[in-house]
């Protein structure tokens, strides 16, 4: 029996080093696995054979041996885990002069200007930050139109973390990254980022083949000139979430380059992802790549890159209100454009709030302008259970039920090359099964270009 463990134990010191790299467990399930060789294994030694003193105990020490050895191997790793995760937690989370403890269990960090993660990046040590934008584009559309109904709330939506305070003067909010945020991801290279292949191409691109990323979408689109911006006003809600590993998203994309290896991308909008921020909260966010989310790029603030300047919005917050069926409806504004003397990306949240940019030396097509916006929503499919998600995009409701029901984009615009803001031309639409989720787009004087879209995902038309 004994040699029967100690060959089983060999095997393991052989095999465990690959089962513990496998990305797809996860840190979390990695460290239970850790735990149960250290607290389990020992309970092995209770058995014996009874074939002879001397044979019993020289097998008994081949046994030891081996077990010392597997206790040592994963004990280390275990080690050189906890050590890159108390590394990864002090890269991200700076030292703060104020501290606020959001409603929602968030803990807001008001950190020193000059020491928020954009300045890790080695080509921003000696980066003169801007303090605003050069120029704002001319032509903003009048966001006080709202003729749909009389329970709309205009620009009402704030954070969570302001009920509890507000950070001062030459600092920025940062969303303080918990050890459980790092331990849900499939490591921690990859903790705050997309996965590879997650920009929907239209028209042109196969469903099939961008079925296998699992992410869906119903987006408008403008292509064929160069872009120098976008902007649209999107309604909030809270769409429900199959699976943790699942998200639901409405935002802009400011898109550059090819559909491979070479995709330029920044982004913004608002999200539910259980996986990333640990609930299902609706959260502001940004995004960024430069070479379609392999190595370069991330949410929010989880990487050097983005540098925010405004004091009083925390990416990755919570924000609320957010919209009810059949009831009041909320929305946010959100402008992306470059600044035509820095060549800068700017972002603006509402009318009141620059909040930063991202350095033009990020990107490679994007440092001269754009070649595709798009608008919509994005949610991953999992197939769990063998079907489709039942996890929603916007509302969870169909285009054709219109306002207080389904969720729109308004007022969508591009910036063009003299920094004007104007209505698109040509706008397209595209998803890839319309029975799970669809887009309708429409015109008028007050929302100017807009368009519903979303769904509820699995129903008897969505197997």
């Amino acid at each position: 029996m004994l040699w029967n463990l100690g060959l089983l134990l060999l095997l393991l010191l052989l095999l465990l080093p690959r089962r513990l790299s496998n990305p797809r467990l996860g840190l979390a399930k990695r460290l239970s696995l850790f735990e149960s060789f250290e607290l389990g294994f020992p309970s092995l030694t209770m058995g014996s054979a009874a074939d002879g003193h001397r044979g019993r105990k020289m097998r008994m020490l081949f046994f030891f041996a081996c077990l010392c050895c597997l206790m040592s191997l994963t004990c280390a790793a275990r080690q050189k885990l906890q050590l890159q995760l108390q590394k990864h937690l002090k890269r991200l989370n700076k030292p703060p002069i104020k501290t606020i403890q959001s409603p929602d269990g968030d803990i807001i960090d008001c950190v020193h200007i000059s020491h928020q993660p954009a300045f890790d990046h080695p080509f921003l040590k000696d980066h003169k930050m801007q303090a605003r934008p050069s120029f704002h584009p001319e032509g903003l559309f009048g966001e006080n139109k709202m003729s749909m109904g009389s329970k709309v709330r205009a620009n009402p939506i704030t954070q969570l973390w302001h009920m509890n305070g507000k950070c001062p003067e030459d600092t920025i909010p940062i969303r303080r990254t918990k050890k459980e945020d790092v331990l849900r991801a499939s490591s921690i290279k990859r903790y705050g980022r997309k996965k590879h292949r997650s920009v929907p191409k239209p028209r042109s691109a196969d469903p099939d083949l961008i079925n296998e990323s699992g992410h869906q979408h119903a987006i408008a689109y403008v292509e064929g000139d160069k872009y120098y911006g976008a902007k649209a006003t999107i309604n909030v809600w809270e769409p429900k979430i199959q699976q943790p590993n699942e998200f639901s998203l409405s935002q802009i994309w400011v898109l550059g380059g090819s559909f491979g290896e070479d995709l330029n991308s920044i982004e913004a909008g608002w999200q539910v992802s259980p996986d990333l921020y640990g609930d299902n909260n609706t959260r502001l966010f940004t995004y960024w790549t430069s070479d379609a989310y392999q190595a370069t790029g991330c949410y929010n603030l989880l990487c050097s890159g983005f540098i925010q300047v405004n004091s009083e919005i925390a990416m990755g917050a919570s924000i609320s209100p957010v919209s009810a069926y059949r009831n009041s409806q909320y929305d946010i504004s959100i402008l992306i454009w470059k600044d035509p003397k820095e060549g800068h990306w700017w972002m603006q949240f509402g009318n009141d709030y620059v909040l930063g940019y991202w350095p033009s030396f990020l990107f490679s097509y994007l440092g001269e302008s754009a070649s595709m916006i798009e608008w919509g929503g994005e949610v991953v499919n999992s197939e769990a259970d063998g079907k489709h998600t039942c996890t929603e995009m916007g509302s969870g409701h169909f285009p054709e039920e219109g306002f207080g029901k389904s969720s729109y984009f308004r007022n969508i615009q591009v910036v063009d090359s003299s920094n004007n803001l104007k209505a698109p031309k040509d706008v397209g639409t595209f998803t890839e099964q319309s029975n799970c989720y669809d887009v309708q787009t429409g015109s008028n004087g007050d929302w100017g270009r807009y368009f519903y879209y979303g769904g509820p995902g699995r129903n008897p038309n969505c197997p």
